[in-house]
Formats: structure tokens, sequence, C-alpha cells
């Protein structure tokens, strides 16, 4: 068999250095293992060696590890290591790679953070990660840096700490100087370095699973026992001894957002409980009950720790509530209950079954968990805080309705046959009820002693953003409470980024953003701040730097059917200056015709409604990417603006980003709540770069406009259309093409981001040109590729432009600013055919045809290398 690590078996002779040859096979673990081993080689450093795909996945931090946020530490990506390695403590000999004295300095088990895995955050640079070591917890991120001219043999990462209970506010490498013996020995590094003193005790290669308690596991080979010279009876070849295969946590699987609960059978719906998540770990008769995070929270809910005892080794998936006097959940009297340590009246609503006994049940069917789960309660008969939680398998939109009527949070919906996966998946959906999230506290404020409000900030990317005030909710000695909380946390600076959020003034006070808040609100004003916000409560179960703006699963890349009677256009008065919401974002003035000529004509509130439909297609094509729009304040009869940078007043739902080379910043929509902002101020187009995602100075698609003569039949252009189709086609690349909402068509190639030999955009353009003229110089009777309207009688012009740093095209899906309000519409290459009307894509009529569409839905796949295509046109390849 190969060896998994062949870099490192090179690097070191070990007839010299005691260090593992890697030939020795290590158990496998129900978690995956960590450990930081403290490094004097040439330079002190401390190793960072994560378990993956049965290696070390391993970095050198340069400066050692810290806890404190704001520290970024660098580290080097070093060689694979095996995972015996883990156990090494010891002298690597002078004059060997790594030559230098080696400590067990930390040591435990790792989880992923978010919805990617890991192999797929490492190929992207971005891995979030947990740690549940003996000295470092807590939330982590490796970022990988770009490469230098100079720093093409090693690549280089940083090592952030994440805000949570474990980040420190400052001296964050005082655990380094704290922590100066071995987790594994209890010896300094004079002590390792002398050869004397006990020796490490085994991590990796443990045998403490070989004792009375354990248990035979035959899908692993013999490796333990063979290590040991132990001997096995007949009975028991093929198999060895492991732990208990209770795995002391499980990362919980989450839920996604949704406007609606999922239509059709195959799902089943419960009540969306407004509590602590907690995860419930029985063995033995022990009871751990943790948080979504992996922290022990059993101290702080002892009488349901006690109810559980009598259940059988299991971990159940669940919620703790507290219940009101109609027996709804309640998150202020949870807040409440254990602020005053009275929790016998709280409740542990167990909904799924993970593990039962020695069996691992996460493969299986959802429904056929819970039947399993409803039988061991019934069975084992816990004391009355275990509850099992009951589900509906009828429609969801009547769930969800009863639900509101009980004045309920609202629904989760979950797919029946679907299995149990860690981090957030589509097959768990909620729908709300009412407006609800969490906010992180940047301030308050006061008059005079008497405290006033909350000053609310959510994470959206790097930027922490204002969000609003929250002025209600602060009865029965809450105001209080929040006042000793948030007095020591107290800073002379605002912690708030970008434009919105107050000016310091007497009464404002700014705080450490380390506390979340749960709060309950009636929806967005335009420009993205939280209106009648009511406090239900802090949350200590959520660490701040998780809290970003929600955003609804997208559906398919289909969209429901827009109609005048849509729910988001309630609270209309039918009065002058009246308002209508879209998504929770107020819209003023929802009857202001923007396509005035129409019958009826297409107002403000039609614009909204149509980006709310289509926006979870549209919007992959628009995030992270600077976008000019068209503003038509007052129809498109009248004076259009064309935006090219942020107005003063930009709403919170928008993004504002500085590219190199200009100081003003761009517009930049990631969220579709950000398209119905838009709606606000008329903007009836959208014109995004063709850059790739964050990196604006890397081109991402070629847009080539199809712009015909005015004596050109459109049947012409359909034909260019396939004929440029087919030689991108022949040089490698895969073109889709949608129409502009005007007399041409265009053709969009998406483009491989190339790593650090991506092509410039100077490149791009040249090779856009390059295609055109030479479709040109073959038919000049038909094509030409100068702009010169004079020179464009009965020919079709070929533009290239598009594809220039700076140059934008008009959106898949985006609304023009011309008469019959048609839309710049995604086809189907077999819709590419003579009859193709491009008029017939209008606002009204693409959400219905769009929901029938299979357009574009490759496109993600069909990136593809610019730099081969150029060979290829060079004929070099």
């Amino acid at each position: 068999m190969p060896s998994k690590v062949p870099a490192y078996q090179a690097k070191r002779d070990f007839k010299k250095t005691r260090e593992p040859s890697g030939d020795v096979e290590v158990r496998p673990s129900n978690r995956l293992r960590f450990v930081i081993q403290k490094h004097d080689a040439t330079r002190l450093h401390y190793d960072l060696r994560l378990e993956l795909d049965g290696v070390f996945k391993s970095w050198a931090v340069t400066r050692g590890p810290s806890q404190n946020p704001a520290d970024k530490r660098l580290a080097v990506e070093v060689e694979d290591h095996p995972l015996d390695y883990g156990d090494f403590e010891g002298t690597i000999p002078k004059g060997e790679y790594g030559g230098g004295t080696v400590m067990l300095w930390d040591r435990g088990y790792w989880e992923p953070e978010g919805d990617m895995s890991p192999d797929a955050a490492l190929k992207k640079g971005d891995l979030k990660f947990v740690l549940h070591g003996d000295r470092l917890k807590g939330s982590f991120v490796l970022v990988r840096m770009k490469k230098g001219r100079d720093d093409d043999k090693r690549t280089n990462w940083l090592l952030i700490k994440h805000r949570d209970d474990h980040a420190a506010s400052r001296n964050g490498a005082a655990i380094l100087n704290r922590e100066k013996t071995s987790v594994a020995s209890g010896r300094d590094m004079a002590g390792i370095a002398s050869g004397k003193g006990r020796k490490p005790k085994p991590f990796m290669l443990s045998e403490a699973a070989v004792d009375a308690d354990a248990v035979w596991d035959s899908s692993v080979g013999l490796a333990a026992e063979e290590r040991r010279g132990g001997k096995h009876s007949a009975s028991k070849q093929g198999r060895r001894f492991s732990a208990s295969p209770l795995p002391a946590f499980i990362p919980p699987q989450l839920c996604k957002s949704q406007d609606r609960p999922p239509s059709g059978s195959g799902w089943l719906h419960e009540i969306k409980f407004d509590g602590y998540r907690i995860q419930m770990r029985i063995e033995a008769g022990k009871v751990k009950l943790m948080t979504r995070k992996g922290l022990d929270w059993t101290k702080s809910f002892k009488p349901i720790a006690a109810d559980a005892e009598v259940l059988p080794d299991t971990i159940l998936d669940g919620e703790i509530c507290a219940l009101d006097e109609s027996g709804a959940p309640d998150f202020a009297a949870l807040q409440a209950a254990l602020s005053e340590g009275r929790t016998e009246d709280l409740a542990y609503f167990a909904f799924d079954l993970l593990f039962h006994a020695d069996e691992d049940l996460r493969d299986i069917r959802l429904d056929e968990r819970k039947s399993r789960l409803e039988a061991l309660l019934a069975d084992a008969k816990p004391g009355p805080r275990i509850r099992f939680v009951e589900h509906f398998e009828t429609g969801g939109d009547a769930v969800l309705r009863s639900a509101c009527r009980l004045s309920l949070e609202g629904i989760v919906s979950k797919q029946l046959d679907a299995p149990y996966r860690s981090g957030r998946s589509d097959s768990w959906v909620k729908s709300k009820c009412r407006a609800g999230h969490e906010v992180v506290i940047g301030g308050y404020t006061t008059n005079g002693s008497q405290f006033r409000s909350l000053l609310a900030g959510i994470y959206r990317g790097k930027h922490f953003v204002y969000v609003g005030r929250v002025g209600t909710g602060f009865g029965n000695g809450r105001a209080r409470m929040l006042l000793e909380t948030l007095k020591p946390l107290k800073t002379g600076r605002s912690p708030f980024t970008g434009i919105g959020a107050p000016k310091k003034d007497e009464g404002v006070h700014w705080v450490t953003p380390d506390q979340v808040a749960e709060i309950e609100f009636a929806g967005w004003t335009a420009n993205g701040q939280v209106r009648q916000a009511a406090f239900k409560g802090l949350r200590e179960d959520k660490p701040a730097s998780e809290v970003a703006a929600e955003e609804p699963s997208p559906k398919e890349r289909a969209a429901p059917k827009v109609e005048p009677n849509h729910e988001a256009t309630t609270k209309m008065s039918g009065r002058k200056g009246a308002k209508a919401e879209v998504m929770g974002v107020l819209i003023s003035n929802p009857d202001k015709p923007l396509w005035p000529e129409e019958d009826p004509p297409v107002t403000k509130q039609d614009l909204a409604l149509f980006y709310e439909a289509v926006g979870a297609w549209m919007i992959d094509h628009l995030r992270g990417r600077p976008c000019s729009v068209v503003r038509a304040p007052d129809g498109i009869d009248k004076e259009q603006f064309f935006q090219r940078h942020a107005m003063p007043g930009t709403s919170n739902l928008l993004e504002l980003v500085k590219v190199p080379g200009d100081k003003k910043p761009y517009l930049q929509v990631d969220r579709i709540e950000g398209l119905v902002a838009l709606a606000q101020v008329a903007a009836v187009e959208l014109h995004p770069w063709n850059c790739q995602p964050a990196k604006p100075d890397v081109p991402g698609r070629l847009v080539f406009d199809l712009d015909p003569g005015p004596d050109v039949a459109f049947s012409a252009v359909v034909d260019t259309a396939l004929e440029l189709r087919d030689r991108l086609d022949a040089l490698g690349l895969v073109s889709f093409c949608k129409t502009t909402g005007g007399k041409g068509l265009h053709i969009v190639t998406p483009l491989d981001a190339g790593g650090s030999k991506s092509i410039s955009w100077e490149g791009a353009k040249d090779f856009a040109y390059r295609v055109c003229q030479q479709m040109a110089e073959d038919q000049p009777d038909r094509y030409l590729t100068k702009m010169a309207r004079k020179l464009r009688a009965g020919r079709i012009f070929l533009d290239y432009l598009r594809n220039d740093r700076m140059a934008t095209a008009v959106a898949p899906l985006s609304p023009r600013a011309r008469p019959g309000a048609t839309v710049s519409m995604p086809l189907t290459w077999a819709q590419v055919k003579s009859g193709l009307d491009p008029k017939r894509f209008t606002i009204r009529s693409v959400p219905s045809l769009l929901g029938k569409s299979d357009a574009w839905k490759d496109y993600d796949q069909s990136k593809r290398s610019l730099s081969q295509a150029i060979n290829r046109f060079d004929g070099k390849t």
C-alpha cells in the first residue's frame, strides 16, 4: 500500500531520528483529533496538526496560537504528518530535518464549522474549526494568503481566533507563557531535552480502551493488539477492542431560512421551539447537556439531567424551553429562569435520536429515527421534563398558519427520508410567523441614570453593521440586568463600521460587541434597520461572530408567481404616502408607476415583488461583484440616472465595497433583501462587473454583446449566437445565452479563477477582441468590431468591450428601462432558434416562466480556463 505521507518520510532518516516512521496503523476515532507541539528548532514555534483523511494536516505557527481575535498568526503549511506523530515528544538530532526539542503542548479533538466539508474549505483557503483541547478551546479559522513572487515553495496561512466564550480581549499569547509543560508528560522543554522524567502518556496510540468496560469493534483490524503483542482467541480474529462508541459531541444539524414551508409530500413539520439548542448525552447513567458549540451546561439544568438518568446509553438532539401560561415556548421566561436559578419548570423537547447504545443512527431516515426515539422514551419512562416532539405530515402552509394563530414562533420542516448531517442543510428548513433575529449589542443609550435602548448590529462579512435601536421589552428588572452586563464592556470607540450608526453623544455608550441578544421586530426599513424591535433576552449559547443576516434558502432557482395580493403587500392603506412591505422592507409610494405606458402600469411595488420572485436565481450572478444601477425615480419616461457609486443614505441591506484605484465605494448586492431595497430607490436596471466574486482584478466571465444594426432581422442575431457558441466551444469554453431586454443577445462564458496564473483584464479583453475580429474577417458583410453606427447598416456589431475591469453588462433577469418592461432573460440553447421573441420576457411573465426553465443550470460547473483557451486560439495546444 502506498504511503500516505511520502513527503514526510523523504525528509527524514529514521536510523538517526526517533520520530515515528508513519508505518504504524493508528486506530480510527469517532472524533477528529488534533495536537499542538511546541518545537524549539532553528526558531521556536508551535506546530498545529489537524487529523483529516488519515493524516495530520500541519502548519508551523511562528509565534504560537493566540486567544485574542485581533491577533493574526502566520501559519506556514508544511507536509502532512502520520497520525502516530501525535504521540511524539522528544529531541530530533541536530543536523536532521527540524532538529530540536518537541513538546506535546496541547491535544484533544476538533470539528469543522460551516457548510463546507473540511477538504472543500482547505481547497478554498478558508477553514473554520472548533478546538476542544486541554488548553485551547473554541472557534478558530485558517485563511490562506496569496503567494508572492518569492513564496512559491511554501503556502502561508493566517491562524485567527474567533470571538466566543473562550476568546481573550487582550494579551492573547498569555496562555503560551502560562502553560510551559507538556500535557502528555508534565515535563518542561529542558526536561524533555535531557531525556529524563515521566514518558508521555499516549493519545493517538492509547490502549486505554482495552479494559473491563471496552467493547469489541469488528469493523477494525488487529493493529492495536499486534502493537501490544497481545494474543487473540479464534473467536476474536479480525476484531479489536475500541472505546465506547458514543462520540463525546456531535456538531448539530442546522436549518436554512425560507419564507414558506416546502410544499408537497416527503416532509414533516415540527413546532419551532424558542429556547436553547441542547445535545443530551447519556452514558452509564451519567448525563451531559451540551450547547450547540459543545459547551457543558449540565450544571445549569440539573433537574432535566436528573430526569434523564434512567435513559440507556444514547445521544438525543433537542431544545430546552420555558413555557408560558398557554403552553407556548417563552424565551424571556427561559432567560429569567436561568438568571434566577429556577430551572425546575424547564423542559427538554427531544426531536432526534443520533446514537443508541453502540449504534450510530445518523445515516438512517428521519422518520425511522423519530419512531425509535418515541419508543425509547416510552420504554424508559424518564421524568416529566423529558418530552417527545410530535410532528405533522400535512401541508406545511396549514401547519404554519396554525402555529401563527397560537402565537408560536414558527415551524421547522424536515425531509422524512433524510439522514442527520452536521452543519446547515437544505433538508431542514425553518419558516417564521413573525420576524425574529439575533443581533449583537454594540452600545446602549441612557437618559441620566435610566436605561433607554440597545444599539444593535450584525456581521456582514468582515463588517459590523448597525441595524437600529431596540427600545422595548426591558421590564421585570431586565434593564438593570443589562446595565450590569454591559457596563464592564464599555469602550470609547464605536464598534460599528459603515454608515448609519449613531454619533457619540450624551447618553450614547459604546461597548465591545460580545453580547448576543434575541429580538422580535416588525420588519426592515428601506435603509436596512429593524422596525419596532423588542428585546427578548441574551443568548449565552452563541458567539457574537456567528450573528449574521439571515437569508432565505434558494428555492431551486425557481420563483413564485408575482400576484397583486402577494402576502408581502400587506399594510396598504390606499391613501397618499401609504407604504407596502416586501420581504420586511418598507416600500414608500408603492403605487408609483415606473413603466407608466404598460396596461396596467408597472409600479414600484411590482418591481420589488419581481426582485423577490427571481432573487434566489439572480443573486448568484450579483453576489461579490460591484454593481452599477440605472434609477428612474419618476418612471422610465422621465429622467434616468446611471449610478456607479454608492449614494448617501445607502440601505444597510446593501454592501459598500472599495476597489483599488477608486476612493468612492461601490454598491454590491449580496442578499435578496438588497434587491428589494434597490426597488425602493427605483433601480430599474442592474449592471454588475464581470469579475470573480470578491476579486475585482480577476475576470470571472466573458460577455459578448451581439448588437444588430437597425435593418438586421433578429433571426440573423440568433444565427450569430449559435456561430459564436460553436467557436467558443472549439476553444474549450462553455457558453450561455440570454436576451438583453432589447434587440440583441448576450453570450456569457464563465471562467475559472485560474489561481496565481489567472489572465489579466487586458488579456481577457484582447482574447474577446480577437475572437470577434476573426468572425468579422471571415464574414465582413455580416459582422464588424467597430462601434461607429454609420458602419452598422446590414451588419451586427460584435461588442467585446464588456470585458474590461470596470466595464459592466446588464445582469441576468435584470429589468430594462424600456417600453414593455422587458427583462434580460437567461435561455437554454434549445430556445435560441428561429421565432425567438425577446419581447415576451417581461416583469410580469418571467417569474412563472423561470419556474419552468432549466436555463443556465450548469453555469457554476461550466467554468473553464481562459489561459488554455488562449493557447488553443494561438495554436499552442
